[in-house]
């Protein structure tokens, strides 16, 4: 079977589990509701001064999004059980192999959120207020602050995901570790791009803080690939 035709089996896979997806998350978020105005006040406290809102919705919006994101935070596990589990049976992947991947990428994904949090925001937020002066205040809205830290939260958990997914692809017959291997300068390249895109602020050690832990996430993946047999 190509792998294209796996990929449309995998997609008919996840349809069939997008209803119960939908509405776990959907109660998930409910129950978290009701605890988001101490999450706000818990991630407030960490990263950021006084919040303020513009319109007369603004803070029920802003703790719906808090209560969204942190359902998802808690059932990334679950959803990540879902999705290897639709590449299970296109892509032959059973018992223990569907053990790794789902352990690994859960793992991955916290590990990428936590160094977000508690390394990477807090270096950008103190960088961005700096520009702060006596004539010049910052005056931070609660809805976009909290895009702000959910966004680059979940997107460096997704980004850490990098390792598993090269051993995926190479397992799959779409990428061999020696194309990992020969297109490291354009790897670091794309690494770069992504670290501008998702660190809050230009500066170069903000750029470092995402760009160095993907490289080695991305040699992390090669050197799996070293260890494990390719192609099974």
């Amino acid at each position: 079977m190509a792998v294209y035709s796996k990929l449309v089996v995998c997609i008919v896979e996840l349809r069939r589990s997008i209803r119960n997806l939908f509405l776990l998350v959907a109660l998930t978020s409910l129950a978290v509701f009701f605890v988001s105005p101490q999450l706000l006040h818990l991630v407030q406290e960490d990263l950021a001064e006084k919040l303020y809102f513009f319109s007369v919705a603004g803070p029920f919006l802003a703790h719906v999004k808090l209560a969204l994101f942190a359902a998802v935070f808690l059932l990334m596990p679950w959803l990540l059980t879902v999705f290897w589990r639709a590449l299970a049976s296109p892509f032959g992947m059973a018992g223990g192999q569907l053990f790794f991947f789902i352990f690994f990428t859960s793992l991955l994904f916290y590990a990428g959120t936590l160094f977000c949090y508690f390394v990477t925001l807090p270096f950008g937020i103190n960088f961005l207020l700096g520009y702060a002066s006596e004539e010049l205040r910052p005056v931070i809205s609660v809805s976009r602050f909290v895009n702000f830290v959910t966004l680059f939260v979940l997107a460096f958990g997704l980004v850490f995901e990098l390792p598993i997914f090269m051993v995926f692809l190479a397992r799959v017959g779409v990428c061999s570790r020696s194309f990992y291997e020969k297109n490291r300068r354009y790897a670091v390249l794309v690494i770069a791009i992504m670290a501008a895109i998702l660190t809050p602020t230009p500066d170069v050690v903000n750029l470092s803080l995402m760009g160095v832990p993907l490289y080695l996430l991305y040699e992390s993946g090669i050197l799996a690939l070293r260890l494990l047999p390719e192609g099974r």
